[in-house]
C-alpha cells in the first residue's frame, strides 16, 4: 500500500522527538580534517534498494539544505555524495492508456516503485519525497515547494525522466522532463511525507536538478542540488 500522509512515527524516530542526523559528508570533513586528509579522495556511496528520501529538505533557521535521506539505515548524503541505482530488475511493461502517454512510446520502462511491497519484492529503491525536518510556523501557507530543473541522461538533455502517482484510475503526474513548462514544480504542505514512481524511459545516467523554495518573512529563500541516477538495462 503506498503511502501519502505524514507518519507520527518515521524511519524508527518519533516526527516530534526525531534528532537532525550529521551527513555522512559532514562526518568525514570532520574525522578527515583532524586528519589533514582531502575529502576529495571519498567515493560516492551508491543506494541501491530500501526506503530513502530523495528529496529531504532542512532548514537551518536561516537557509536551505537538501539531503538524501537513507531512512532503512537511518544515515544522510549529500546528494553530490550520492549514486542512486536503477537496475534491470525495475524494468517492467511500459502502462496502457492515454493517462501514461508521458512515459514515452517504448515497450518497457524502468519504474521505482510508489508502493513499498513492490519495491522490496523487486529489490529497488522505494523513492520518498519529504519535508518532515520543516516546522509549521516558518513557511508562508506552511507549504514549500520542489521544483524540477535541468535533467539530462549521458550528458544531453532528455525528456525520458518523470514522477508520477497512481490513485486507483487516476494518474497525477508530480515532474516531467518531457515538458518545456508544465510539472516542474510541486507544492508540498510542511511535516509531511510522500512516495510517488520515479520512471526512466531509457538506460544511461541521468543528472536531475532539483530546487526546494520557500517563503520567510517574505522573502523567498532556496537551495539546489543535482542527483546522479544510473539506470541499467
Amino acid at each position: 500500500m503506498s503511502m501519502n500522509v505524514m507518519d507520527m512515527t518515521h524511519g524508527g524516530f518519533p516526527l516530534r522527538t526525531r534528532k537532525r542526523l550529521m551527513t555522512v559528508t559532514g562526518v568525514a570533513a570532520t574525522v578527515l580534517a583532524v586528519a589533514g586528509l582531502n575529502s576529495s579522495a571519498f567515493a560516492a556511496t551508491t543506494l541501491s534498494a530500501g526506503h530513502v528520501d530523495v528529496l529531504d529538505a532542512e532548514w537551518d533557521g536561516a537557509a536551505f539544505a537538501l539531503h538524501v535521506h537513507d531512512e532503512t539505515n537511518a544515515v544522510e548524503y549529500n546528494p553530490a555524495d550520492v549514486v542512486l541505482s536503477v537496475p534491470a530488475a525495475a524494468k517492467v511493461a511500459r502502462p496502457t492508456g492515454t493517462q501514461y502517454g508521458f512515459l514515452g512510446t517504448g515497450a518497457q520502462v524502468w519504474v521505482l516503485p510508489q508502493d513499498q511491497a513492490v519495491a522490496t519484492a523487486r529489490n529497488v529503491l522505494w523513492p520518498g519525497i519529504s519535508t518532515e525536518h520543516l516546522t509549521s510556523g516558518v513557511f508562508a501557507g506552511d507549504t514549500v515547494q520542489y521544483k524540477l530543473g535541468t535533467v539530462t541522461r549521458d550528458g544531453a538533455a532528455t525528456d525520458d525522466f518523470s514522477v508520477y502517482k497512481v490513485n486507483g484510475s487516476t494518474v497525477d503526474r508530480y515532474y516531467d522532463s518531457g515538458t518545456s513548462t508544465s510539472y516542474k514544480t510541486k507544492t508540498f504542505a510542511v511535516g509531511a511525507h510522500d512516495h510517488a514512481n520515479w520512471a526512466f524511459e531509457e538506460p544511461g545516467t541521468y543528472q536531475v536538478t532539483f530546487t526546494v523554495s520557500g517563503t520567510v518573512g517574505g522573502v523567498t529563500r532556496t537551495a539546489t542540488d543535482t542527483y546522479t541516477i544510473t539506470v541499467t538495462n
